[in-house]
């Protein structure tokens, strides 16, 4: 069975991405929120990371851009509404490529016989904007950027 699993119904303006790190909470937290781990896990692997803003706090903004090779760059926003640490980051997302497309994203992480399991819900403002994310390789991105985490936590 898949490591990484993706719940998103037809006709609906969610989607649940659920996946297991062999780490604890404490050590997936710290590299989700820590701007000197980001560019070595988030995004696919043809680019690279820029952390132009984390301030991981209630109010606090992030920034993330990704850059290809022929230096085209495609970059994420959002502000974070809740920092439970190491349990909960709930926070919105934006792609600045679909200006005013906001998501809301819940991220909880569970330990599991010292593992993690993280669930990430994610809520859009409509069913079109969902699909949009979707058909713009949502999943193969989010995929490749959980497997990267993981390869990240791995590394002890």
């Amino acid at each position: 069975m898949p490591n990484f699993k993706l719940k998103a119904e037809p006709g609906r303006q969610d989607f649940t991405i659920t996946y297991e790190f062999d780490a604890p909470p404490e050590r997936v937290f710290k590299a989700m929120t820590d701007a000197t781990m980001i560019p070595r896990w988030w995004g696919p692997r043809r680019y690279s990371t820029i952390v132009d803003k984390l301030e991981p706090k209630v109010g606090g903004q992030w920034r993330f851009i990704n850059r290809a090779a022929d230096g085209g760059e495609h970059a994420f926003h959002g502000v974070f509404h809740l920092i439970d640490a190491p349990r909960r980051i709930v926070q919105t997302f934006e792609y600045e490529g679909a200006p005013g497309h906001v998501s809301l994203e819940s991220l909880t992480l569970e330990e599991r016989g010292g593992r993690t399991v993280a669930t990430a819900h994610s809520v859009f403002q409509s069913v079109e904007a969902r699909e949009g994310m979707m058909q713009g390789g949502m999943e193969d991105g989010a995929r490749e950027t959980y497997e990267r985490l993981e390869e990240l936590l791995a590394k002890k």
